[in-house]
């Protein structure tokens, strides 16, 4: 493990940590908070995120590319797609939406899935988690290009190539999730 290294004594509390939470506003997806001084979003209802890292058995990962109006351009990503966000997935097990959202965003289904842990993409302004999840033996069932108008792209990129294929989205003004950073990594870390 790591060293830790920290300005504040061990256990001292984070100004404002304990002041109640207010709701400054809420929609159906999305609710404004404050704690103190501390402005953030999160979801109602316990609403999470399945996250799910998809590679072939011929080296290939499947990556989605859609219009994320927050932006005001595409994106590039991780199939993703919310739990428990209607009332017919009220409760639904991470691993089961994941398949699900897979299956919907690539047309690709999973003989297996499995949970990688819960994380926090943006944990000083969200308080989202989303679970991580490995889609294992993929078989093309589909189209793909998800459901209601989400209009997803949908990208089979083999894992040698994807610095390249990030970049030259980059370079078409496509917008790139954190999350391609753990596509990124070994080669990052190799000093590449």
């Amino acid at each position: 493990m790591g060293d830790t290294v920290s300005p504040s004594s061990p256990g001292s509390p984070v100004p404002d940590h304990d002041a109640d939470e207010q709701i400054v506003w809420q929609g159906k997806y999305i609710t404004a908070k404050k704690r103190g001084r501390w402005e953030y979003v999160g979801r109602p209802r316990n609403i999470r995120a399945a996250v799910i890292l998809a590679v072939d058995e011929h080296g290939h990962v499947l990556l989605v590319e859609q219009y994320r109006v927050p932006l005001g351009k595409p994106c590039l990503e991780l199939p993703a797609g919310l739990i428990g966000d209607e009332d017919d997935f009220d409760g639904e097990d991470p691993l089961a939406a994941a398949g699900r959202e897979l299956e919907e965003e690539t047309g690709y289904r999973a003989a297996s899935l499995e949970d990688m842990g819960c994380f926090w993409s943006s944990p000083g302004m969200v308080s989202e988690s989303f679970t991580l999840v490995r889609a294992h033996n993929l078989t093309r069932v589909g189209d793909g290009g998800g459901v209601g108008g989400e209009n997803i792209t949908v990208h089979r990129v083999p894992l040698p190539d994807i610095a390249s294929f990030i970049a030259a989205k980059r370079a078409d003004g496509c917008g790139i999730d954190v999350r391609m950073l753990l596509l990124l990594g070994q080669g990052l870390l190799a000093g590449e």
